[in-house]
């Protein structure tokens, strides 16, 4: 009989980690709405003590997801599982995630506390959180790193104080399969009070093997996976959900377990959260990846064509990738887009809905078909901005072989319309340099990246740029079938992230 793996979803805590992927109280919870749709099991909402910000989230997705389990992340220490609860108490069920770490490595140079210390501490914490609430998680950190037998000591102890949840993280993507099963089995097999908590793991993927891993100890026993949609996270990320939740789904033969995941809900998680933190998905990203149901080979196509199976192992519409990339044009009216916005996972007021038809009627008037890609930049763009400061309004831009690239730029500035120009290397150079002189940024551009959103020469472009200024980093979209306009929405974009992450660090969020 298939047993039971539950989901465990960190994308809006140790994803949120990633640099550059800040996420603001609305995105955090558009994520988590899009989460209980997919059917993740436990959501970890965030870690409350971290900032004023992060606690409002919390309380905010607690207080309005049904559905799944919401989790808060404290470290062993009463202040911080105090403002853990309070965060979550609302939830219709909460989870306290206490954690602290066990290995030598750790405790030698960060924490400089003894093993007697340590076990004390999480006895503490542990009963402590489970004052609060019955469903209590302890992860002992740098588990894999972690000596085995004290290992083995810190889960039965944390078991023996209320645990009903315990994860072994590799923290730092050190482990490899066989080994980390290995750590899961003799868990299974030394901990003498092991059946009272289901075992978790927490992967990170710093050798590339973080869904390996998990894997591995899906077979010797763990029967929750912690992981985040697309692998985001802290250096190279975490096990990626979608790869996981496909895997289980895909060889049963082998790994004969099953999860409460909408997989057909996967894709559009994904560009959400994409679209949402700035973080692009590779192309050649297994199950959402733009390649992924790509088939460019003669061989490959031929085979396609005969019988799907010779070369996909699960269809796209499995996953929720459309089974038609042409679905709109000029045409089309409200209720066609209406729908269309639905089925990629956005609902929208009927205002919202307005303000996204107009500009699809000026996007189909500039392009043959529209397509899902264009409708997702379009939304994002139009609805889901953070609060403006800066507002292009208009945009002229000079260039050529022999002439000095000039761009005219107007901009609304706090509600003040101001026109400058200016001159550059070349046409976006210009257009940059001008902005800045309006905005007076005084920071650096870390990073400019130009894609097509669809194929054809009426293509939209997506242009993503990643700002620097004070420590501060953030990331801007712009798409338009003008790549220099796009340029400029995306720049502004970038701006306006970083005087609203400006406005937090000055409240102390």
């Amino acid at each position: 009989m298939p047993e039971r793996i539950f989901i465990f979803d960190t994308t809006l805590r140790d994803g949120e980690q990633s640099p550059g992927a800040s996420m603001n109280i609305e995105e955090k919870i558009r994520v988590a709405r899009q989460l209980a749709k997919l059917g993740v099991d436990i959501i970890e909402a965030g870690f409350p003590i971290s900032s004023e910000g992060e606690f409002e989230a919390v309380k905010a997705i607690a207080e309005e997801v049904k559905g799944p389990v919401i989790c808060a992340l404290a470290r062993a220490n009463r202040e911080d599982i105090d403002r853990a609860w309070k965060a979550i108490s609302k939830a219709e069920r909460p989870r306290i995630h206490t954690f602290i770490a066990t290995s030598d490595i750790h405790l030698k140079y960060k924490l400089r506390i003894s093993r007697e210390e340590v076990l004390e501490r999480l006895v503490e914490a542990v009963s402590y959180a489970k004052r609060y609430t019955d469903d209590v998680e302890f992860s002992p950190e740098d588990a894999t790193r972690t000596d085995l037998d004290f290992l083995c000591k810190v889960v039965e102890t944390a078991i023996e104080a209320g645990a009903t949840t315990v994860n072994i993280p590799d923290t730092v993507g050190y482990s490899v399969p066989e080994e980390f099963g290995r750590i899961i089995r003799t868990l299974k097999e030394r901990v003498p009070n092991i059946e009272k908590a289901i075992i978790s793991v927490h992967c990170h993927n710093d050798l590339g093997l973080a869904v390996a891993n998990s894997i591995a100890a899906i077979k010797n026993g763990a029967r929750q996976v912690e992981c985040t949609i697309n692998g985001i996270g802290e250096r190279a990320g975490n096990a990626a959900l979608e790869e996981i939740v496909m895997i289980l789904k895909v060889r049963k033969d082998l790994c004969p377990y099953y999860t409460g995941i909408n997989t057909q809900e996967i894709y559009p998680t994904s560009r959400l959260v994409s679209a949402i933190t700035g973080l692009p998905v590779q192309p050649n990203k297994a199950i959402v990846g733009a390649n992924a149901f790509a088939h460019e080979s003669g061989i490959h196509q031929d085979g396609v064509l005969k019988e799907k199976l010779t070369y996909e192992i699960m269809t796209p519409e499995s996953v929720g990738i459309p089974t038609s990339h042409i679905v709109l044009g000029k045409h089309s009216g409200r209720h066609a887009l209406k729908e269309r916005l639905r089925a990629l996972g956005y609902e929208l007021t009927p205002e919202e809905l307005n303000v996204v038809f107009e500009r699809f009627k000026k996007v189909a008037d500039q392009k043959k078909v529209v397509y899902d890609e264009d409708l997702i930049a379009l939304v994002e763009e139009e609805i889901f901005r953070v609060p403006d400061k800066y507002r292009l309004l208009n945009l002229s831009v000079h260039s050529g072989t022999v002439s000095i690239p000039t761009a005219t730029v107007q901009m609304e500035v706090d509600g003040k319309v101001v026109m400058e120009a200016g001159f550059g290397i070349g046409p976006v150079d210009a257009v940059y340099k001008t902005i800045t002189k309006i905005t007076g940024f005084k920071g650096m551009l870390l990073d400019y990246t130009v894609a097509s959103i669809t194929g054809g020469t009426d293509a939209q472009g997506e242009v993503r740029v990643r700002i620097q200024e004070d420590g501060i980093t953030a990331i801007g979209q712009g798409a338009d079938t003008d790549i220099l306009v796009a340029s400029a929405k995306a720049f502004v974009n970038a701006l306006n992230k970083l005087e609203y992450l400006k406005k937090r660090k000055l409240r102390g969020i």
